[in-house]
């Protein structure tokens, strides 16, 4: 069982039985000690008692030698104590020396407990340090796992694109070959083109002579028209109008069949529609014919800036 000892820690029992029995022997021997220091003074008392006594009194001098014999015995007995107190307390310094050994290998094996304690601990750590390490290490796994997964999609969807590439370059070859061939029919009609074109420029340029042949001669026909009798074609004069020479101042008009020149009869002075109408504002400057007259149903309104001018001996009547 464990004994509180204070601020040195725990103990064993067997040690501190031990220590507290060397305790009560050396309290014994010193009790012992301290009785024998006492007997031995109180004999050396008697010794100084019989020697003054010894010159007076013979028998007291035999009593005192008894009483020397016996502090003599009681002095050897005193020394005998003192060497057992000696013994007792080497024993006891024997004792204390096996409880502070003790005491040490208790101290060692505290220590060797608060080591073992702490290795614990630090191997709880190191425990807790792998756990969190393999799982990590789990996790790397996994991770590893999941990029292996993604790689061998990534690899599968590679080996589709390379499909389809090859798929599409031999599209790209059929699709070439077949736009090869599309050139060399282009080139082939191309060629037939060029020679249609120049069959049709050779009929082009015969049918430019045909086309001559239907055109009479340009020159000195100037301003004519192309006709034709039926069985050839001709330059005639337009005849559209009919001779200006010595009609001027004439109107063209036409009866119907053929188109003459007319007189214009500026000198009328009649009319069949009853009356004749005049403006009542006089808005530009007017001047009269000289030798003439003239007249207007008023009233009339000269504007301002506006003049009429009536030659000497005419008239303009406003009525």
């Amino acid at each position: 069982m464990a004994i509180f000892r204070g601020t040195g820690g725990s103990g064993d029992a067997t040690n501190d039985a031990s220590i507290s029995a060397v305790t009560a022997l050396t309290i014994r021997a010193e009790d012992a000690r301290d009785a024998a220091a006492s007997s031995a003074g109180a004999a050396s008392t008697s010794a100084s008692a019989a020697a003054a006594s010894e010159a007076g009194v013979d028998a007291d001098r035999v009593d005192a030698e008894a009483a020397a014999s016996a502090a003599a015995t009681s002095q050897t007995a005193a020394a005998s104590s003192a060497t057992a107190a000696a013994t007792s307390a080497t024993n006891a310094a024997t004792s204390a020396s096996g409880a502070s050994t003790s005491a040490t290998a208790a101290a060692t094996a505290k220590t060797a407990a608060e080591t073992a304690e702490t290795n614990a601990e630090t191997a709880q750590t190191a425990a807790e340090t792998a756990e969190t390490n393999a799982a990590s290490s789990a996790s790397a796994a996994s991770t590893s796992a999941t990029n292996a997964s993604n790689s061998a999609s990534a690899a599968a969807t590679s080996n589709t694109n390379a499909g389809n590439s090859a798929t599409a370059a031999a599209s790209s070859a059929s699709a070439a070959s077949t736009s090869a061939t599309n050139a060399a029919t282009s080139a082939t009609n191309s060629a037939n083109s060029a020679t249609a074109s120049a069959s049709s420029a050779t009929d082009a340029a015969a049918s430019a002579v045909t086309a001559a042949s239907y055109i009479p001669d340009n020159s000195g026909n100037s301003g004519k028209f192309l006709t034709t009798d039926g069985s050839a074609n001709s330059w005639a004069a337009v005849d559209a109008l009919p001779s200006q020479t010595g009609n001027s101042g004439k109107y063209l008009t036409t009866d119907g069949s053929d188109a003459t020149w007319g007189v214009l009869d500026t000198d009328a002075n009649t009319t069949t529609k009853g009356l004749y109408e005049n403006a009542s504002v006089i808005s530009s400057t007017y001047a009269i014919t000289a030798g003439n007259n003239a007249m207007s149903a008023g009233p009339i309104t000269v504007n301002s800036g506006v003049s009429v001018t009536v030659p000497t001996g005419s008239r303009w009547v406003i009525s």
